[in-house]
C-alpha cells in the first residue's frame, strides 16, 4: 500500500468516529434546542391565552381540543394548588396526516378572580424517526464528502509535497554501484526531504567508496594469491619427480600438492562468487543453450564413460538465452559434471531443455539432499576431500543473477535439479 493511499485509511476511520460521535452530539444538541423553541412557545400562547381569558369568559369554558389545539376547566383550588407547569410529549390524530403524530403538550394552572383553571396548550412537533433519518443521510453525505475531498488533497496536494521522496525511490530504484552516474535530487523546501537527500547522497558515497575498495581488494588479493599458489605447487611437483624421495616423503608431498589445488580451487571460486554478486560480468549475449549443453557433454563424455554413465538429452526447441557466455558455460557445466560425479555406474542422465526450464536427472546411492541447505556456500554432501562445497553455491548465484530458480527434489530413485527460465 502506497504511504498517501495508508494515510488516507487511517484519516477515513478517525473522520467515520469523530463524525459518528459529532452526529450524536449534534443530535441531543439540536432536540435540546427544539424542545425550549417549543416550550417558549407553548408558554408564550398560555400567557396570551390567559390575558383573554380574563377579557373573554367564553374562553373559560373550552373542555375539548379543537383547531385551535388548547382546553381551559375549571379546577378544584385544594387538588391543583402546588401544580406546577409540565411540559410533556404525546401523540395525536391529526386530519391533514390522516395519522397519529407527536405533539408538545403544557399543561399549566391560574386564577381567574376567585376561580381557578387548568389550561392545556398543544403544538405540533418534529418527528425524531424523521429527523434521525435525515440526520443519518446528512452524516453519510458528509463523511463521503470529506472522504472525496481527502482524495483529491492526496492526488493534487500532498502528491505534489511528495513529489522529492517519490522521485529519490525511483532514482535509487535504478541505481547501481557499478555506475556512476550520480542520483538526480529534486529541489525541494521541506527540510526533512532536504535532510533525507543529504543522508542518501552520504550514505551512497560511502558505500561506492567502500564497494570500490573490496573489490579492488579481491581482485588484488586473487591475482597475489594465484601467483604463489602457481609457484608453490609447481616447485613441489618438481620436487615429487626427485628419485630419492622416501614412499612416506611421497605420500606427504602428495597431500600437500592435493591441499594447494584445493586452495587454488577455492580462490577461484571464491573470486568468481564476489565477481558474480559485483556484476562484473557485463558483456551479455544470445548464447545458444542448444548447442552449449551438446559441447560440456562432449567435453565430460571420457568422464563418464569411466563410470559406464550415458546421456539422454532431449530437446524440443531452440532455446537462446540473453547472458553472459562464460557464465552460461559455467552455469550448465556444474549441474552436468555434478550429475556426473554423484551418479552410480551403469547409469543414465537424462537432459529436458525446452524454453521454460532445463532439467537433469541421476540416479545415486546416496539418501535425498536437503534442498535448503545444498545451495548455501561450503555445504558438502559427500565425503569428497577435493569438494570444496562451492559449485551449487555459484550455480545459484548465476541463477538469481538473471532472475532464472534453480530448484532440487528427489524422485523414484533420482537426483533432480531444474533451471526454470521464467
Amino acid at each position: 500500500m502506497k504511504l498517501l493511499n495508508y494515510t488516507t485509511t487511517y484519516f477515513s476511520g478517525i473522520l467515520l468516529v469523530l463524525i459518528s460521535i459529532w452526529a450524536v452530539v449534534f443530535y441531543f444538541a439540536m432536540f435540546d434546542e427544539i424542545y425550549d423553541s417549543i416550550d417558549d412557545g407553548l408558554d408564550n400562547r398560555k400567557m396570551v391565552l390567559i390575558e383573554r381569558a380574563s377579557k373573554d369568559i367564553e374562553l373559560l369554558q373550552k373542555p375539548q381540543l379543537d383547531e385551535y389545539l388548547y382546553t381551559i376547566e375549571k379546577v378544584n383550588f385544594e387538588k391543583y394548588q402546588n401544580f406546577k407547569d409540565t411540559y410533556r410529549d404525546t401523540m395525536m390524530y391529526m386530519l391533514n396526516e390522516d395519522d397519529f403524530e407527536p405533539v408538545r403538550v403544557l399543561e399549566s394552572v391560574f386564577r381567574n378572580n376567585d376561580d381557578y383553571y387548568k389550561i392545556k396548550v398543544v403544538t405540533s412537533m418534529v418527528e425524531e424517526d424523521d429527523q434521525i433519518e435525515n440526520l443519518l443521510i446528512y452524516t453519510i453525505i458528509l463523511y463521503f464528502s470529506l472522504i472525496i475531498s481527502i482524495l483529491i488533497l492526496n492526488n493534487f496536494f500532498l502528491l505534489k509535497v511528495w513529489k522529492p521522496f517519490y522521485h529519490l525511490i525511483s532514482q535509487l530504484k535504478n541505481f547501481s554501484l557499478d555506475s556512476n552516474e550520480p542520483i538526480n535530487y529534486k529541489k525541494t523546501n521541506i527540510e526533512e526531504f532536504v535532510l533525507l537527500n543529504k543522508n542518501v547522497e552520504k550514505l551512497l558515497t560511502k558505500t561506492r567508496e567502500t564497494y570500490s575498495a573490496q573489490r579492488q581488494f579481491i581482485e588484488n588479493a586473487s591475482h597475489e594469491l594465484q601467483t604463489p599458489l602457481a609457484i608453490a605447487i609447481n616447485k613441489l611437483e618438481l620436487l615429487f619427480e626427485e628419485n630419492n624421495l622416501t614412499e612416506n616423503q611421497a605420500f606427504q608431498l602428495q597431500q600437500a600438492l592435493e591441499n594447494l589445488e584445493r586452495l587454488k580451487r577455492l580462490n577461484r571460486s571464491l573470486l568468481l562468487i564476489s565477481k558474480i554478486e559485483n556484476d562484473q560480468f557485463q558483456q551479455l549475449s544470445n548464447v545458444n543453450i542448444n548447442q552449449l549443453i551438446q559441447e560440456i557433454i562432449s567435453n565430460f563424455s571420457e568422464m563418464a564413460s569411466h563410470k559406464n554413465i550415458t546421456f539422454g538429452f532431449s530437446s524440443s526447441e531452440n532455446v537462446s538465452l540473453y547472458m553472459n557466455p562464460d557464465l552460461a558455460h559455467f552455469l550448465f557445466s556444474n549441474l552436468i559434471k555434478n550429475a556426473i560425479t554423484h551418479g552410480i555406474s551403469t547409469s543414465e542422465i537424462t537432459i529436458n531443455l525446452t524454453e521454460e526450464f532445463f532439467k537433469i536427472n541421476n540416479y545415486s546411492s546416496s539418501a535425498p539432499l536437503n534442498g535448503e541447505q545444498i545451495f548455501k556456500r561450503f555445504h558438502k554432501n559427500s565425503m569428497d576431500a577435493t569438494s570444496i562445497g562451492l559449485g551449487l553455491a555459484i550455480s545459484n548465484s548465476i541463477a538469481r543473477k538473471y532472475g532464472f530458480a534453480l530448484i532440487y527434489y528427489f524422485r523414484e530413485g533420482q537426483h533432480s535439479f531444474a533451471l526454470k527460465f521464467h
